[in-house]
């Protein structure tokens, strides 16, 4: 949905009802369309790693503090000393949210599932959930991080994948 027709109404309020379940959704007549470039040379790495099926995060060395995705710079300190690393993906689910309202650059996609999970090398990680039914999701249970192309553009990303 999007332009004016959409929002179109004869009770002259931009209310329209959802065609998946009736409820009455709000609709803004402003398209906001986005198209970015990120310099990314400074964690290149991350990215060809992704590619091999390996998942790498980086460390300060001054203070200690870890991020992933990885970082160039530390947002604890400043410092632009940073160690590269290999995580496990191991950790625990914290929660998740089934995504049927979507935005338009993801319109094509079936409903999904993202979540957050807190993975054993200390940081949380947000990500699409790869299970098939949410109802087998639970908060607290083991999960793993997993590299995976996806089926709509081919591009690698990292889902977050329940332990068996």
């Amino acid at each position: 949905m999007s332009g004016e027709e959409d929002s179109k109404n004869p009770s002259g309020l931009p209310i329209i009802p959802d065609k998946k379940t009736g409820y009455p959704i709000w609709v803004d007549v402003r398209e906001m369309a986005f198209r970015y470039l990120l310099p990314v040379s400074r964690v290149k790495r991350f990215f060809e790693a992704l590619e091999e099926g390996k998942m790498l995060a980086t460390r300060c060395s001054r203070c200690g503090a870890a991020y992933f995705p990885p970082q160039a710079d530390c947002s604890s300190c400043g410092s632009s000393d940073m160690e590269w690393f290999e995580i496990n993906g191991r950790g625990r689910l914290l929660t998740y949210s089934v995504i049927n309202v979507k935005p338009e650059t993801y319109s094509s996609f079936p409903d999904y599932i993202v979540g957050v999970a807190r993975l054993e090398e200390g940081f949380n990680v947000l990500a699409w959930v790869d299970c098939s039914d949410p109802k087998k999701l639970r908060r607290g249970m083991p999960v793993k991080l997993e590299v995976k192309k996806r089926d709509k553009d081919g591009l690698f990303s990292y889902y977050i994948v329940p332990e068996k």
